[in-house]
């Protein structure tokens, strides 16, 4: 799991690749976006055009960040979805909890 981190003031966007599955990735994955959330704004784009896999282990991931986001007034959207990311969501019907974009512009500016 490769996460890289950038801010478009006042948002920050996390890029995510490889699979977010059980396992150290998804601890670290957890750790830094909780870290994001907390030393930013709560404002937090999560780009995952280059996760391949998730489980649900990798969903409680999103739900933590997205939980800790809102509890500073802040919010979560999902970007880029990759098929079977996008599949998962879909049957959790998670669609329904996270806004979902393709655009990033339009994923920052809900966020705001």
């Amino acid at each position: 799991m490769l996460i890289t981190h950038r801010t478009q003031n006042p948002v920050d966007i996390v890029d995510l690749s490889g699979s977010l599955v059980m396992g150290d990735a998804s601890t670290k994955a957890k750790k830094k976006l909780l870290e994001v959330v907390e030393k930013g704004q709560a404002k937090v784009v999560l780009n995952l055009a280059k996760v391949t896999f998730m489980d649900s282990t990798g969903l409680s991931v999103l739900i933590s960040a997205l939980k800790a986001a809102r509890s500073k007034d802040g919010n979560v959207a999902l970007l880029n979805l990759a098929p079977p990311v996008q599949s998962l969501i879909e049957l959790t019907r998670l669609q329904q909890v996270f806004g979902i974009f393709q655009d990033e512009a339009a994923a920052i500016i809900s966020v705001k």
